[in-house]
């Protein structure tokens, strides 16, 4: 018989109103929201239809029994009381998903094998067989929560989580999961508006998941329905005599192909993640009836011929310096708002609340979602024709950033075009409340480096002043916001490395003097290519002709360029990094220099190479670190402490009409010329300071030493 039974429907926090809705729209009985899911009745048909229809739910759960569990062994007992022949064969297969709160058994790992070892010990006893344990589809997923030493065990008969539509192949970095998209949808009622032929616009699509599932609502495309697996289909209490007619029906149902459509668009800036989006969609059956494209935020306008929708997931700001960077991305979607979509409603999805304010328009309504562990509030605006606008006034503050930062583009562009020079620093700290350096590269991507705030410096003034930045850079110099790239410089203390700061390996390709360097603006606190150093390259190259060329703390291997494209003899790269190595590989390759005994590249410690070099060399660079405690070098490095000794050893290295030429960026150096006898030391720091470097003249320190 198909008696009522007591089920459980988990969902992410903030989620279980929405469920508890559709659960009474599909005819269960007695729904009542706890938290994080909801529980119901009804016969196990109610099960396999919230299974198939439910599009917030994560995972639909039959209850089998509850008990005090204050232990390990109070578990393991609960567990073997239960029938499990009821639900399993003995030869069958199974997975134990375990949880728990403020309990003893905290370990879910152990907690999960004590349950299984109940279970399969229960089989081997009856029957001298065990089943065998599956993690990916097993027969039968065993859910046990244990909260407050009370546990609750029950049958999983949904399998994996029920957000797992089918049609996503690839995401992007954070792609939001197809329920929380849903619940977005949802309380922005799309389900009516799309009937009325409203549209909906998502302008940072990334892979879709907002506009693809907006379509497969207003089709009335059941969110299971293209779902290979389901975890009650090998259970033994299954009834496919309930099922069946559940897929026929959601079949009928299906509208693609049957319904027309308001538009429904997704735009982003990525590339990747708009091909990614289209591939989605078209495993998801919406070929033609979700519109992706790549497009800039600015560059979003209303879409159909009615007012409609637009709803963003914009990142949240998790790492260090993203909240300031974010900022402007924030404020242009307020204005986009604004000043293109009148009488359009905004719903912004945001787990950040100070970047929410950034937006700049009043909230009337805010709905409290959870994205995993983020809590999240998901803004919704309502846009009066009356609010749209011109764009944005600065404040005094930005202003007065703006008009110097602008002041300094007018003054160095002239000298930049006139000398070829596409990579260069607009501005550096020249108002010390607005502390930071803007380099512009190639005309259309921005590097801005915060320097560390003196202790002195009230820090919500200071983060301020950074967002006060980070408004004007991009309108000034006439970049997007998405290409201005934000890095904190600091000292570092004693014993402290700098770290990697992403993993996005995005290289691009820049110029100078004929020259092609790739330089990354995300994973590095440097970019690869110090700008500071352009004419010491230069200079570098033209001494390299026809000569031997050593390069020693080789970084990316843009003085080896210089030298080789200059017609030098040999080279050599030397590096500790096999990162800079094949950055340097790469940055050769690119200027049509290949490596081979002509151009080698050494991963070596440097400190060791001139110990046991034997070689000679006409030209030698030497650019090395104001401070290393590499755990590949033996010992530490300081350049004010062991600068003499290793130029002293360096020299050994030169030809007798030989050329050293070494460079640092320690800025309080000096040059120990008692401890370099038998060296003639040339300064040149003065005669290499390019024009954009010149307001700051300890930005390097350049000496040319030769043998006396």
């Amino acid at each position: 018989m198909n008696e009522p039974r007591a089920f459980f429907a988990t969902a992410p926090k903030g989620m279980e109103p929405l469920l508890a809705d559709e659960l009474t729209a599909m005819g269960a009985a007695n729904v009542q929201v706890a938290r994080a899911g909801v529980s119901f009745e009804g016969d196990l048909s109610q099960a396999y239809r919230a299974c198939l229809w439910s599009r917030t739910a994560s995972r639909v759960l039959l209850p089998l029994a509850t008990f005090s569990a204050p232990d390990a062994d109070a578990l393991y007992k609960g567990i073997k009381s239960i029938d499990w022949s009821r639900h399993l064969e003995p030869s069958g297969t199974l997975a134990v998903d375990f949880s728990s709160t403020e309990s003893a058994i905290s370990h879910t790992h152990f907690g999960a094998l004590k349950a299984k070892d109940a279970i399969v010990d229960q089989f081997r006893e009856r029957t001298g067989q065990r089943p065998s344990v599956e993690r990916q589809e097993p027969d039968v997923r065993v859910n046990v929560y244990v909260n407050r030493d009370q546990a609750s065990v029950s049958i999983d008969l949904s399998g994996e989580s029920l957000h797992r539509r089918g049609w996503r192949q690839t995401g992007t970095e954070a792609p939001l999961k197809e329920n929380l998209a849903d619940a977005v949808l949802l309380l922005a009622q799309w389900p009516r508006r799309a009937k009325e032929g409203q549209p909906l616009l998502d302008p940072m699509c990334g892979s879709g998941s907002l506009p693809i599932e907006a379509a497969l609502i207003a089709l009335d495309v059941a969110p299971g329905l293209a779902r290979r697996h389901y975890g009650f289909l090998r259970w033994k209490g299954h009834r496919p005599e309930l099922w069946g007619p559940l897929l026929a029906e959601a079949r009928q149902r299906d509208g693609r192909g049957k319904v027309k459509l308001p538009p429904i668009v997704g735009y982003d800036l990525d590339p990747r993640a708009v091909r990614i989006a289209l591939g989605n969609a078209e495993r998801a059956g919406l070929q033609g009836v979700v519109h992706f494209e790549k497009r800039e935020l600015g560059e979003a306008d209303p879409v159909g011929d009615k007012p409609g929708i637009l709803v963003a997931n914009p990142p949240y700001g998790e790492r260090l310096g993203e909240v300031e960077l974010l900022a402007p991305l924030y404020r242009r979607i307020g204005d986009s708002l604004k000043q293109r979509f009148p009488h359009w409603t905004g719903y912004v999805l945001t787990g950040n609340l100070e970047l929410s304010k950034e937006i700049g328009l009043r909230a009337t309504r805010r709905h409290v979602l959870f994205n995993g562990a983020i809590e999240c509030r998901l803004l919704e605006i309502p846009i009066e024709a009356k609010s749209a606008g011109g764009p944005r006034v600065l404040s005094p503050g930005a202003q007065a950033f703006a008009n110097r930062l602008e002041k300094d583009l007018k003054h160095l562009s002239k000298w930049a075009k006139r000398e070829g020079v596409t990579c260069w620093r607009v501005y550096d700290a020249d108002m010390p409340e607005y502390a930071v350096a803007v380099d512009l590269y190639e005309g259309k991507w921005v590097h801005v480096q915060e320097y560390e705030r003196p202790a002195t410096v009230d820090e919500a003034q200071a983060q301020k002043r950074l967002r006060e930045t980070l408004t004007a850079i991009p309108e000034v110099l006439g970049v997007k916001p998405t290409d201005v790239f934000l890095k904190v410089r600091r000292k570092r203390r004693a014993g402290e490395q700098y770290e990697k700061l992403e993993a996005k390996a995005d290289f691009r390709p820049v110029h100078e003097a004929g020259h092609r360097f790739l330089v990354n603006f995300t994973d590095y606190l440097d970019t690869g290519l110090f700008l500071d150093h352009r004419i010491t390259r230069r200079m570098v190259g033209e001494l390299a002709k026809g000569r031997s060329f050593l390069n020693l703390f080789a970084y990316t291997g843009t003085a080896t360029v210089y030298a080789a494209k200059a017609g030098a003899a040999t080279t050599c790269t030397v590096d500790l990094s096999n990162t800079y190595l094949d950055w340097a590989q790469r940055n050769l390759e690119l200027n049509g220099i290949r490596g081979g005994n002509k151009h080698e590249l050494v991963r070596a410690d440097v400190l060791e190479f001139v110990r046991q070099e034997r070689a000679r060399y006409g030209v030698i660079f030497l650019d090395p670190p104001t401070f290393s405690n590499s755990k590949s070098m033996r010992g530490t490095w300081d350049v004010q402490r062991d600068h003499p000794e290793l130029l002293k050893g360096v020299s050994e290295l030169l030809e007798p009409d030989g050329v050293l030429v070494f460079s640092t960026n320690a800025r309080k150096f000096k040059l120990d010329k008692e401890a370099l006898e038998g060296l003639v030391v040339e300064d040149l720091s003065a005669r290499t300071i390019p024009p954009d470097f010149e307001r700051n003249p300890r930005i390097h320190r350049t000496f040319q030493l030769r043998r006396g």
